[in-house]
């Protein structure tokens, strides 16, 4: 461990051993303090624990887990996706304000300066596989607009995967799309909501219109529209960001049916549906001008698809769920004549291939799953046990970059979450066959791999919880790693192995500092070796693939509430790591993330005014050519006005200005400039 680190881990362990001295808690099903609820979802993932300000937090849990839900995600006001996620421990967001060329990094792993995901990281929307593909320069395409959805939670590390699939190093992105419910209230009867905002960085608007309707106490559905669009943004230095403008309509239908005895069976059916047609702009998404590769027309087209059901009869024993899922994404390329300088040179052909093209990939995915409550002497036991068989295809290919082909997966995992006092003993297995079938040539190829963890967790009756997990993932080879027979020799056959160690605390308790008050605290360090490296070559090389990659980091994240409303969240992570390749020298890991740490002051009065300051400064940042950064540091300003009466009783209004000092940066591992200061306006009314 490195100086730095040993630092670290003194802070973070001085801070946690003096938490236990502070009095009382909140348990299960005990307020949590002024503005808070009851704790729930005790188990694997915690308990969540409501506090006074912006995010509930996930304590007493070996598993990283952050959750993002609805009002924060309307308080946020955000763009895409990825700039949803900025505030948690460990996200680094690259260009993360535009869908085209972003991507989501989790503890160094995810998307990169040349793919949007090294499938280290998996994206699921309503349980469908997204935004895996490593399609060259483009970034995830994770384009799904963020209004579409009332939560999203990432998982962070590999302990909390294996329900989700394999080889997941940095974590798990889930997306839950808007139900009906959310605006009728569970009451039967028809609801319209509707949202406008506004931007200043540059002509930035967006309209989203919901028709929710819920005719019964058990049928409800739901039809949303939302247009999204800016104009080229502009820096902190008064520049314009290129390739920065963007449109994107999105579509979602939703609906639910309850029905049978006791209302155990139950089925449900998402669609969601995002497009963008962008004409003469670069090939390359990271980029921001048009570069060697030129300019294109490109449509992009991306949808999923999810049917449910779920069987909850009066049984411990049952709980069940059939999901069946569709995710698929086509990108048309049109190549714009004289846009690149190397139009008339040799290698001129292969770059052709590649912006001239078509690329579509499907997946296809059917998990089922049960969870089982039982005793066994003095133990209890939440076993979940599921089966998954997935099909994803590219086709319609013609671009060299990009190998088509068939990747069949067959998986089974089992996870039994076992409490007996304050112990929970979490075993989670997974294992995984896959077949990869090449439509050009490069061969078939079979892999199959087991993999696993034990997650352990004690909480005393103080409110401290304590708790550490190991876990050991394989990550088997997919249709972009096809290639020329001697790569296939190796690559093909050969599975990226990963092991995680986790040891961290957390504690929570009410009337700590004055008569009425709330904290809360979770803190975690983190350490990953990868072996076996065939998604990363060694720097300088296009043949020698790195032997291993270790890396280390620490999360927190806390909360703390007073009784006339004020509030203050923390959230703070530092991380790095260490590559190695035979025949180089060691180098620092090329994605690791930066050291950050952001505070947000607020006060609510009551639940028609929420005011909030938030301030995150981050060190030790590169871009994506690795050059050091200056360290940063970025003010938001937030107001959400919610009024209890009168004419406007039902209305939700947000104003956010962000980089409030109108600073000149570049974010971490990203290759454009972060955008300047930019107001936000939004009003939203359900009728």
């Amino acid at each position: 461990m490195t100086r730095k680190m040993l630092r670290g881990s003194t802070a973070l362990f001085v801070a946690l051993c003096a938490i236990p001295a502070l009095p009382a808690v909140a348990q299960e099903g005990t307020t949590a303090g002024t503005g808070s609820q009851d704790a729930v979802s005790r188990g694997f993932l915690g308990t969540l624990w409501m506090t006074p300000g912006k995010r509930d937090l996930s304590l007493g849990s070996a598993v990283s887990r952050t959750t993002i839900d609805a009002e924060e995600i309307a308080d946020r006001q955000a763009g895409t996706i990825a700039e949803l996620l900025d505030t948690i421990p460990s996200v680094t967001l690259i260009n993360g304000s535009t869908p085209q060329g972003s991507g989501i990094n989790i503890r160094g792993y995810g998307a990169n300066s040349t793919y949007g995901n090294d499938q280290k990281i998996a994206i699921q929307i309503d349980g469908a596989s997204v935004g895996s593909e490593e399609l060259y320069r483009i970034g995830t395409q994770l384009f799904t607009d963020p209004l579409l959805f009332r939560e999203v939670e990432v998982l962070r590390g590999t302990i909390g995967s294996f329900e989700y699939g394999s080889g997941i190093v940095g974590g798990v992105v889930r997306l839950e799309t808007k139900d009906a419910s959310d605006f009728t209230g569970g009451v039967p009867g028809l609801r319209i909501g509707q949202t406008l905002e506004f931007s200043s960085n540059t002509a930035g608007a967006t309209s989203s219109t919901t028709l929710a309707w819920q005719p019964d106490d058990r049928a409800e559905f739901l039809l949303n529209y939302t247009w999204r669009q800016q104009d080229d943004q502009i820096d902190g230095d008064g520049d314009v960001i290129g390739n920065s403008e963007f449109e994107t309509p999105s579509w979602l239908a939703k609906g639910k049916y309850t029905f049978g005895q006791d209302d155990d069976h139950s089925i449900s059916l998402s669609f969601s549906r995002t497009t963008a047609d962008e004409k003469d702009v670069p090939y390359d998404t990271f980029s921001t001008t048009a570069g060697s590769f030129g300019n294109v027309d490109r449509t992009t087209e991306t949808q999923q698809a999810t049917l449910q059901y779920g069987y909850n009869p009066v049984s411990d024993l049952v709980d069940l769920t059939a999901t069946l899922s569709y995710a698929d994404q086509k990108i048309d390329y049109s190549y714009v004549p004289g846009s690149s300088p190397l139009e008339v040179t040799p290698t001129w052909p292969f770059l052709e291939a590649t912006v001239n093209a078509k690329q579509r990939y499907e997946t296809t995915k059917l998990v089922v799953k049960n969870e089982a409550r039982f005793l066994t002497g003095g133990v209890a036991h939440s076993l979940r046990t599921g089966a998954e068989v997935s099909r994803r295809v590219r086709k319609d290919n013609d671009a060299s970059s990009a190998p088509g082909g068939e990747d069949n997966r067959v998986a089974l995992f089992v996870i039994d979450e076992m409490t007996a006092g304050g112990f929970t003993i979490t075993p989670a297995l997974r294992w995984e066959k896959s077949k990869v079938e090449s439509a050009e040539n490069y061969g078939d190829y079979e892999n199959d791999a087991l993999m696993g963890g034990l997650a352990l967790a004690y909480e005393f009756d103080n409110g401290l919880s304590v708790f550490g997990s190991y876990a050991y993932t394989e990550g088997l080879p997919i249709i972009d790693d096809l290639g020329s027979a001697a790569i296939n020799d190796w690559r093909m056959s050969t599975t990226e192995k990963a092991e995680t160690w986790e040891i961290g605390a957390s504690w929570a308790g009410t009337d700590v500092l004055s008569a009425g008050d709330n904290f809360s605290v979770r803190g975690n360090y983190y350490s990953t070796k990868m072996w076996d490296v065939t998604s990363y070559s060694a720097s300088g090389s296009t043949t020698e693939n790195l032997s291993r990659i270790e890396t280390e980091g620490f999360e927190i994240e806390a909360s703390y509430g007073l009784s006339n409303g004020v509030y203050f969240d923390l959230q703070g992570s530092t991380g790095q790591g260490t590559e190695y390749a035979d025949g180089v020298p060691d180098t620092d890991w090329r994605n690791q993330p930066a050291t950050t740490v952001g505070l947000t002051l607020g006060r609510k009065w009551g639940e028609w005014l929420d005011t909030s300051w938030e301030v995150r400064h981050t060190a030790d940042a590169r871009d994506a050519l690795l050059e050091d950064l200056p360290d940063y540091t970025v003010h938001n300003l937030r107001a959400t006005w919610k009024p209890q009466n009168g004419a406007l009783e039902g209305t939700e209004v947000r104003f956010g200005l962000e980089n409030a000092f109108d600073l000149d940066y570049t974010g971490n591992l990203s290759s454009r400039k972060a955008p300047g200061r930019t107001y936000k306006l939004g009003i939203t009314k359900v009728f």
